[in-house]
């Protein structure tokens, strides 16, 4: 049986080459038979590498990784058309360990008959609670608060009284799959729910009770305001200070989205002059937040690593998802999620999945099913 050489990227290990991230499937895959793992070490943190960290989030897929691999499970690093210049003739596909794929160029995948799939809603439970995590603490005043027990400023309780959510208005930018779990979620603090989302199915909408409004309703109305929408062309920069400027004074942000969704010097400046209540922010523009950043001078914003949302549950979950369609492919089958279908079509792709059709474990099952 011909082998499947899987590649997970290097920012899954720690310095000393262990898997930083707890079980990743390797056991499982080992199991078949057929899969043989390995890592892009070129990409892992060396001992005593300082600088590590400034890097990790601009690591990149090269065109050496693309010729040695079949499969590349991607943590963090980016993949750009330039990782394709010598061609794919040996990469079927590249697994996304998440829903989003803003840093992967799908044209280019296509071009070069490389399936993606990602796991699209593994995380959206996680999401959305992170959304409502911050939510709850913004309302509670949760920092302050604990901020006058470890400086014994007791006296200052009337200073920092908090709110509930009941009654109040919560207005979600994206009603997709992470947008509505947070309309659930919030269903049992009667809340008034609006949502901005051009692409929205008014049906579903409707039945959560969530009135679809445009962006500067939702803005100028709305008490919190969570941002859940897609990184596109189209979504880039999207907030900035004339949409920011809309938001009452009372009202929270909060963004677990993409940190390029806002123009975030902007936000800055606003959370700077009051303008808001504050914001709760689990992504950034330029991640790690550098420990220069404004963000971290301001004491009405809670800052989490791009992190809240992940969990056990959810690391779990996307586990398994990875195992099964990389054992999918190593087969000759397609795999599900496959987030740019039209390669499915193409001879190019065809020909490189049906290598592997012999590791099926009954002969004659169509590799296209």
């Amino acid at each position: 049986m011909p082998p499947f050489k899987l590649f997970f990227t290097g920012d899954y290990l720690d310095e000393t080459g262990a898997v930083k991230y707890g079980d990743i499937g390797l056991e499982s895959l080992a199991k078949s038979g057929y899969v043989e793992t390995a890592f892009l070490l070129d990409q892992a943190p060396s001992p005593g590498d300082s600088t590590y960290l400034d890097r990790i989030y601009s690591l990149q897929i090269t065109p050496e990784h693309v010729a040695k691999a079949n499969g590349i499970v991607i943590f963090r690093p980016w993949v750009k058309a330039s990782a394709f210049v010598n061609g794919a003739e040996n990469l079927v596909v590249f697994a996304r360990a998440g829903a989003g794929y803003d840093k992967i160029d799908i044209s280019a995948c296509t071009e070069n008959d490389v399936a993606l799939f990602n796991a699209p809603d593994t995380l959206t439970h996680s999401t959305a609670s992170a959304a409502f995590t911050l939510m709850i603490a913004l309302a509670k005043k949760l920092p302050q608060q604990e901020n006058l027990v470890r400086t014994g400023r007791w006296d200052l309780q009337a200073e920092f009284l908090g709110d509930d959510l009941i009654g109040k208005t919560l207005g979600i930018i994206g009603l997709g799959k992470t947008g509505v779990e947070l309309a659930r979620l919030v269903a049992p603090f009667h809340m008034n729910l609006l949502a901005y989302s051009p692409s929205a199915d008014p049906l579903q909408a409707e039945a959560l009770g969530v009135e679809l409004v445009d962006l500067d309703t939702l803005l100028r109305t709305s008490d919190f305001v969570s941002l859940h929408c897609r990184l596109e062309e189209r979504t880039r920069g999207m907030l900035g200070a004339r949409e920011l400027g809309l938001l009452k004074p009372n009202a929270y942000f909060i963004n677990v989205a993409r940190g390029e969704l806002v123009r975030e010097d902007e936000l800055i400046r606003i959370l700077r002059e009051n303008k808001i209540a504050g914001a709760g922010l689990d992504v950034f523009e330029t991640e790690p937040l550098p420990v220069s950043s404004p963000f971290l001078k301001l004491d009405n914003v809670i800052l989490t690593p791009h992190w809240l949302p992940s969990t056990h549950r959810a690391a779990r979950a996307t586990r398994d998802l990875m195992v099964q369609n990389v054992l999918r492919v190593a087969q000759g089958l397609v795999p599900q999620n496959v987030v740019n279908p039209e390669v499915l079509r193409q001879p190019g792709f065809r020909a490189k999945l049906a290598r592997f059709a012999a590791n099926q474990p009954q002969s004659g099952a169509s590799h296209f099913r």
